[in-house]
């Protein structure tokens, strides 16, 4: 059994009002309106197989790791993408993560792998080189029983509402399958556009031919291109989305008249771009995807601030989403105020934003989420969706843009497994920061106990209108 103590404060008084707050979320059901399980694993239904495929080859904060030690990714069995051969044996994968595991000493990933491996699969011997075989072989068997099968996790895990992240011209076929199916588990789609909306995103030219071939619209003229975006938002929104997501470079935003809008569609849409257009672009449509949202209600969430494939020669290699995504110094004060002085002072829209740049918290985005009525903040995020990263985004944040401009946790994650531990570390993580308020004589124990199931459950069910 986990220590019903960990992540709370050691201070005995403290630590014994953190306890009576967890009591209030511990149980609560899981609101995951954000993230990339790929819904295909609960509408096929099947049986995980190979631990090592489940729990670390797709995992990047595992991989990114392991190769700044000098594990090469084509150890690790990630995909090449000349079709080259990698390792498949997913035993001897385990053991080089066995034979590393010192690496993550205090790390997120090792809490959240030991959380699923003893609250998920019973499995409490810790991970060694000695221990790594029969570890290996107990995963594997439970993973063969039925008990195992995503969708009987699901129910286990408590989950009441799980969204995946599909593209703009993604078929939703897994998703109708899990309509037409008539399983009682909710999982809903959320619409992201990035690859037809940058004009720096590799084959965006072929994207817009297909958005195009999707909707019947001329996606080569401007008004041919925004009802083809929002067409697709209508099929997105029938398929169950709730909100849109935008991971742009930066979190610039833009007004720009509609004619100057159009000439600035038509120089990137013919590969005639000026310096600086394509991020002007990403800017304009982040504006237009505001006006949509107010139509349709799709809540919108910006996350902006990584520098995707910071390491070429590795994209070059295996491609995206392998850990070499890299946090940047990102505006949000002068970068969001053209949309938000179109759009910001109307409650009926929700913009949620998420930040990599934690020095932005109390500068900019507290500030901001504290006056706009339609700006909420996301939680810690990426990065910094760790114990410290959490704390940290409390305290900086708290005391400018309260409890209610947020939106409670979201997991963000690919590793359906771990979506159990990752709230749990949250709500504790929460309860820790109520229960120092109540000890401290700044919030009233029965307003703490309120909080703690608002943000563990409340919050991101209202925020993303489930």
């Amino acid at each position: 059994m986990t220590d019903p103590d960990l992540l709370f404060p050691p201070d005995p008084r403290t630590r014994e009002v953190a306890r009576i707050l967890f009591a209030h979320a511990k149980d609560l059901p899981i609101i995951s309106p954000h993230g990339h399980v790929d819904p295909w694993l609960l509408a096929d239904d099947r049986a995980f197989g190979d631990p090592a495929q489940l729990l670390i080859v797709p995992d990047h904060y595992v991989t990114r790791l392991l190769y700044s030690q000098g594990v090469d990714m084509d150890a690790l069995g990630v995909t090449r993408r000349d079709g080259a051969p990698v390792q498949t044996d997913g035993r001897a994968i385990w053991r080089l993560l066995a034979e590393h595991w010192s690496v993550f000493r205090a790390t997120p990933s090792r809490l959240w792998l030991e959380l699923t491996l003893a609250e998920v699969f019973d499995i409490r011997t810790p991970l060694s080189v000695g221990t790594a075989d029969a570890i290996y072989d107990a995963l594997a068997e439970r993973l063969a029983g039925d008990a195992f099968r995503p969708r009987a996790l699901f129910e286990r895990f408590g989950i009441e509402v799980l969204a995946t992240t599909e593209s703009a011209t993604d078929d939703l076929a897994a998703h109708a399958k899990l309509a037409a199916d008539g399983w009682s588990g909710r999982v809903v789609t959320t619409f992201r556009p990035d690859d037809v909306v940058d004009p720096e995103w590799e084959g965006w030219g072929t994207r817009l031919d297909r958005l195009g071939e999707m909707t019947g619209e001329d996606t080569l003229t401007y008004r041919g291109y925004l009802a083809a975006v929002q067409a697709r938002r209508d099929a997105f929104r029938a398929a169950g989305a709730r909100s849109t997501d935008h991971g742009h470079p930066t979190a610039r935003t833009a007004d720009l008249s509609p004619a100057d809008a159009e000439a600035l569609f038509l120089r990137v849409a013919k590969g005639a771009g000026n310096p600086g257009d394509a991020d002007l672009f990403r800017g304009q449509m982040l504006t237009e995807m505001a006006r949509m949202s107010l139509d349709d209600g799709l809540v919108l969430q910006i996350h902006p601030g990584a520098w995707r494939n910071h390491n070429a020669p590795l994209f070059d290699r295996f491609g995206a989403n392998v850990g070499a995504d890299i946090p940047t110094a990102t505006d949000y004060v002068g970068a969001l105020r053209p949309l938000l002085n179109r759009f910001g002072n109307d409650p009926a829209l929700s913009i949620i934003v998420f930040t990599l740049d934690e020095s932005t918290y109390a500068r900019e985005l507290a500030p901001l989420a504290g006056h706009y009525p339609a700006l909420k903040l996301g939680p810690s995020w990426w990065f910094h969706d760790s114990p410290e990263g959490m704390m940290r985004f409390r305290e900086q944040t708290t005391e400018t843009a309260g409890f209610y401009n947020t939106v409670g946790f979201n997991d963000d994650t690919r590793a359906f497994m771990s979506i159990p531990s990752r709230h749990d570390v949250a709500r504790r993580v929460d309860c820790s920061f109520l229960a120092r308020m109540v000890v401290e004589h700044r919030l009233p124990e029965d307003e703490a106990a309120l909080l703690a199931p608002q943000l563990a459950y409340e919050f991101p069910k209202k925020a993303y209108k489930l």
